[in-house]
């Protein structure tokens, strides 16, 4: 029997729908300032939000819907920050899997569901899930098996692919009317790209963070709500009694195939 390589679907998930929604290039590039927006140009506004989102330590991201025609919905809850810390969940969709992600320093625990393990790792999963009996496996944060899925899970990696990306001006950017979200006053910039519309609403007045990113057109539904900007990740680690070492559960399923 081998071992779960959880940096395949989940991983590809997570790179696919956290990375590259965030890294869409309506973001410009600029100087953030704190003052009211709305009499700025599309690109002023779109520059001053990509660096509030370059010079924020932490934030929460809420990422839910499809990128592709066909594709499955699925959802993700991550808070993260500059030194890789995360805390959150994964949800596949379709009844196909979720796992939490906790993710401290040089250590990481994920601990799959019971429609995780049956769907993703149909070759042993039952087993792996009794052996686990609800516990969390912890690895090192560069285990390969999980080293897609703890990179998704960095702050770091995120505002990488928005600075690469912010050059990419391809498709008109309008702005429209000053509206709310929520309680929030924003400003919804919009480009036209692959068949697909981007909207960005940016935050009104005071730091002009990006609050909201949606992808609609072409068999893509995608929406990505940032949040809690600044605010510190979760410390806490699950005990040990709610632990199993990665390579220790690896073994003895070898042992006992």
């Amino acid at each position: 029997m081998t071992g779960p390589h959880l940096g395949t679907r989940p991983a590809a998930w997570a790179a696919a729908i956290v990375l590259s929604v965030t890294g869409s290039s309506l973001i410009g590039s600029g100087v953030a300032q704190a003052d009211d927006i709305s009499t700025l140009t599309s690109q002023q506004i779109a520059d001053r939000a990509r660096d509030a989102l370059l010079d924020a330590h932490s934030m929460h991201l809420s990422v839910h819907g499809n990128l592709d025609r066909g594709s499955t919905p699925v959802s993700a809850e991550l808070t993260l920050d500059r030194s890789g810390n995360c805390d959150g969940s994964v949800d596949l969709g379709n009844s196909q899997g979720s796992a939490r992600i906790i993710k401290h320093g040089n250590d990481v625990w994920v601990k799959p569901d019971a429609d995780f393990w049956k769907n993703q790792v149909p070759d042993g999963g039952p087993a792996f899930a009794a052996i686990l009996n609800g516990r969390y496996m912890r690895a090192s944060a560069t285990d390969p098996r999980l080293l897609a899925l703890t990179r998704a899970c960095d702050l770091d990696t995120v505002q990488k692919l928005v600075s690469d990306n912010a050059d990419n001006h391809a498709g008109t950017l309008n702005k429209a009317a000053t509206t709310t979200l929520g309680k929030a006053s924003v400003v919804p910039l919009t480009r036209m790209r692959d068949n697909t519309t981007l909207t960005l609403y940016v935050a009104a007045t005071g730091t002009p963070y990006p609050l909201r990113l949606t992808l609609r057109g072409d068999g893509t539904d995608a929406t990505v709500d940032f949040s809690a900007f600044d605010k510190p990740v979760p410390t806490s680690t699950p005990p040990p009694d709610e632990t199993f070492d990665i390579n220790a559960l690896l073994g003895r399923t070898t042992q006992t195939a």
